[in-house]
């Protein structure tokens, strides 16, 4: 009987400027998975990030485009494996949650397993980021239907197929809500495992800006909305600017009930303009609704060409 070959796990760790972390971070998830390779993609460090790393024994590549989203593009299309593992090099995720997270994705032929994050230390998550995370988390389950317990999280384990049909579109940090509302679109399979979440070690500093990244993610959360569900979102223009047409008809058509005349041409006017706007929105919706779904059949018949996880 021919044995089962074991997956091929790649551990990859995007990271910038994390020298007080990285060797440590390789060093853990070295221990977790002996017979996992490392990778350490470096975003243009200014500090001895690359030396640790290598000297950690990680393979280190190099990604010049600035932004998280650019450094899991250039992994995803380099690295070949059946499993991929990814988590940030700052040390603030548990390596040994891991092999967990590797085993549910390989008993249930997940797609996609996300390390909730479970923080113990005030330091380790400000309260402005849990806030925004259960809002940005609502909102997704909102929109789309359902969502996950963590949309935030950058510890994730990916099957090659998920890794090979996603078409990084992101830059930054909203990296994480594309990963999310892609397997959400194409129904995959996924899960969660919580996880430890700990404070950075001393001398290294968080990328995130709270505000900034906040609304980019907001910002994306409405694009990927308006790509995925354009019937819902230009039907909600039209429906929208339909009613206020209505609205602002009301007295006109009062008038001419009583009196024969339309006093008021520029709103007669107005009104007819919103009218028209609003049809052509709900004719856009159903047109980009049919473009979308095509879209996604294609992703979908990419997908089911390569093999589950096993």
């Amino acid at each position: 009987m021919n044995e089962v070959a074991s997956p091929k796990i790649a551990v990859i760790l995007p990271c910038y400027n994390e020298e007080a972390a990285i060797g440590a971070t390789v060093s853990g998830f070295r221990a977790a998975l002996p017979n996992a390779t490392i990778y350490v993609y470096d975003n243009n460090s200014s500090d001895r990030t690359v030396a640790v790393a290598t000297k950690a024994g990680a393979i280190v590549r190099t990604e010049r485009q600035q932004g998280k989203g650019h450094v899991v593009r250039r992994m995803f299309a380099d690295i070949d494996a059946d499993i991929y593992v990814m988590a940030d090099g700052d040390l603030t995720y548990d390596p040994k949650a891991a092999p967990a997270m590797v085993d549910l994705l390989l008993a249930e032929q997940l797609d996609m397993v996300v390390g909730t994050r479970r923080h113990e230390e005030k330091e380790a998550y400000r309260g402005g980021h849990v806030l925004g995370n259960k809002l940005f988390t609502g909102l997704l389950s909102g929109l789309f239907g359902r969502s996950f317990s963590d949309i935030f999280s950058g510890y994730r384990v990916f099957s090659r197929r998920f890794v090979k049909s996603f078409p990084v579109l992101s830059s930054g940090f909203e990296i994480e809500t594309e990963m999310s509302v892609h397997a959400l679109e194409l129904r995959m399979p996924v899960g969660e495992v919580e996880t430890a979440y700990g404070a950075r070690p001393e001398g290294s500093q968080s990328k995130l800006s709270t505000y900034s990244d906040g609304w980019r993610i907001l910002k994306t959360i409405v694009t990927l909305y308006r790509i995925e569900r354009p019937v819902l979102f230009y039907g909600s223009i039209g429906a929208l600017l339909l009613l206020l047409a209505i609205l602002l008809s009301v007295p006109l058509v009062v008038t001419y009930v009583n009196t024969g005349l339309v006093p008021r041409v520029p709103t007669a006017i107005l009104v007819t303009g919103m009218s028209i706007i609003a049809v052509l929105c709900f004719f856009a919706g159903l047109i980009l609704d049919t473009v979308t779904r095509g879209r996604r059949e294609v992703r979908r018949l990419y997908y089911l060409s390569l093999a589950a996880p096993q």
